[in-house]
Formats: structure tokens, C-alpha cells, sequence
């Protein structure tokens, strides 16, 4: 799926609160700066987006970092085709439709 949120329904799981209290506190917190580890270092570029750490459900400040458009972007994006594999990796092989 391309276009960032269209046809996703990820806005409607988050708290009520998530844009006036969550996220503000999140950035805030971390000073605006991408926490994001790369080779060892963090990152430092300048955040505007708040990542769940793990669990996407999980709303807790302690489990919520900020982090820039190019690490969110490239996190998602990782999470999404592990989860891609994962599932072609779970399914049947089809049989061979001349053996039917």
C-alpha cells in the first residue's frame, strides 16, 4: 500500500488524546531529536513523528520515541515487508495446476 495512510485505519486505534497530549509530551521530551540508532549512534536529526517502540497498541510514554520522517519512514517500511514475508513464508505451496 503506498500513500502513507490511505486505507489504513491506524488513526482510529489511537487514544483520543494521542495529538494533544501523547505526541506533544513524546516530542517534547525528546527534545525534537530522532532517537533512532543507527550503526550504534543516534540519528539527532530534527523529529516531528512519534514511533512506537513495540507493541502498536501500547500508548505508554516510556514505550514511544521520536524520530525523524527518513527513520520512521525506513522503520515502517521494514516492519511492513517483515510482515509481507512472514506471511508468504506461512503459506501453503500451491499445487502445480496440471497436477490437479
Amino acid at each position: 500500500m503506498s500513500g502513507g495512510w490511505a486505507g489504513s485505519n491506524r488513526r482510529a486505534e489511537l487514544p483520543a488524546d494521542w495529538y494533544t497530549v501523547i505526541r506533544p509530551f513524546v516530542l517534547n521530551r525528546d527534545e525534537h531529536r530522532c532517537r533512532n540508532r543507527i550503526n550504534g549512534h543516534v540519528c539527532g536529526r530534527w523529529a516531528n513523528q512519534v514511533d512506537h517502540i513495540g507493541d502498536r497498541m501500547d500508548h505508554r510514554p516510556e514505550m514511544l520515541q521520536a524520530l525523524c520522517a527518513d527513520c520512521h519512514g525506513r522503520k515502517s517500511s521494514q516492519q511492513g515487508n517483515a510482515a509481507r514475508w512472514a506471511e508468504r513464508t506461512t503459506r501453503p505451496p500451491e499445487r502445480h495446476p496440471g497436477l490437479i
